[in-house]
């Protein structure tokens, strides 16, 4: 397998099931682990480290500033960890029937491009606070994708309109959209985490 990304598998004993899991800006691998497992304790889970620094910080892919993205970097990150999820998924779990991914912000950013962009790889999503991440580039239809987002009114990072955005294009393109909104700025809390487990066993 090439091992473009860092990242760490635990098998579940439930191997037909895997959770990907994408951190926030400043995470690693192994930060959404236990959040992996409150939403599905069975599961196999996939975490997996963004390839770009800022200063010493890991993301998925660069920014030119806050909210603004550098989209040939975008894409060309996006690629990158297609690929590897494809090999990573053969490699780990070739007989699973389940594939969700998990994403906080950044991570949330580049999973809702892989969704947006490439044959399915994945069967359900669950998206923490994300926006729309590119714009004026083709968005493939998602037929049949079952996705979460959770997201704040009053996020400082991430204005409301962007993620509204977000999930516009996403039912426009065909995708099961569920949206949930807190007034906890870009704070990831409990009843979020929750509410997402919750919309995951009703729809598995």
């Amino acid at each position: 397998m090439n091992e473009t990304h860092q990242h760490i598998f635990i098998e579940g004993t439930n191997k037909k099931n895997v959770l990907i899991l994408l951190h926030g800006t400043g995470g690693n691998e192994h930060d959404l682990i236990n959040l992996g497992k409150h939403i599905d304790p069975t599961a196999s889970l996939l975490g997996v480290r963004g390839n770009v620094l800022e200063g010493d910080m890991p993301r998925y892919f660069r920014r030119l500033a806050e909210g603004i993205f550098d989209e040939k970097d975008l894409f060309y990150r996006a690629e990158e960890l297609h690929t590897f999820l494809k090999e990573a998924l053969s490699h780990y779990a070739p007989n699973t029937d389940l594939v969700t991914v998990i994403g906080y912000s950044n991570g949330a950013n580049i999973a809702a491009t892989l969704l947006m962009k490439y044959e399915k790889i994945v069967d359900r999503a669950i998206l923490f606070h994300a926006m729309v991440p590119y714009r004026n580039n083709t968005v493939k239809e998602i037929q049949n994708a079952h996705i979460f987002i959770g997201a704040g009114t009053n996020d400082p990072i991430i204005p409301q309109k962007e993620t509204q955005e977000l999930i516009d294009v996403l039912r426009v393109q065909g995708a099961k959209v569920q949206e949930k909104w807190y007034n906890n700025g870009h704070q990831l809390t409990m009843k979020e985490i929750q509410d997402a487990r919750d919309w995951y066993s009703l729809i598995r």
